[in-house]
């Protein structure tokens, strides 16, 4: 969800990129609250971190709780960021994971806003992947 909403925002001034340190499956309700949003990302794939070492990265973002603790370092990366989200995946019961991954979604482009949409000042295009849990991609 993360890189979509980024993509959607900013795709014209960062170069975004996912990955997880658990990669699996998109999950199906993260793509249904996408697309409420007007966000398509039936088309991402869930990818590993192992995908991006050697790569140039400028920022390295993790939004679950234990993803600080498992993410590589990335040498030359000008700043890592860590902000903990909810795993909607935890939550039982149809309409609660939905509102669940609707209140996810919505904390992210708040966030995402905040902190990147400051970051646009600089006017340089950056790469920037994010570490997220494999149903938050």
């Amino acid at each position: 969800m993360a890189e979509g909403i980024l993509r959607d925002l900013y795709g014209d001034r960062f170069e975004v990129f996912s990955a997880g340190a658990k990669p699996s499956t998109v999950d199906p309700r993260a793509i249904r609250v996408m697309t409420e949003i007007g966000i398509d990302i039936s088309r991402h794939r869930s990818k590993s971190m192992s995908e991006f070492y050697g790569k140039e990265i400028d920022y390295v973002v993790t939004l679950c709780s234990d993803a600080r603790e498992v993410c590589p370092f990335f040498p030359g990366a000008i700043e890592y960021i860590h902000r903990a989200f909810v795993d909607p995946t935890d939550i039982s019961g149809l309409e609660e994971s939905m509102a669940a991954f609707r209140q996810v979604r919505d904390e992210l482009r708040t966030w995402i806003t905040g902190v990147f949409g400051r970051k646009m000042e600089d006017g340089v295009k950056r790469r920037m992947p994010f570490e997220t849990n494999k149903e938050m991609i």
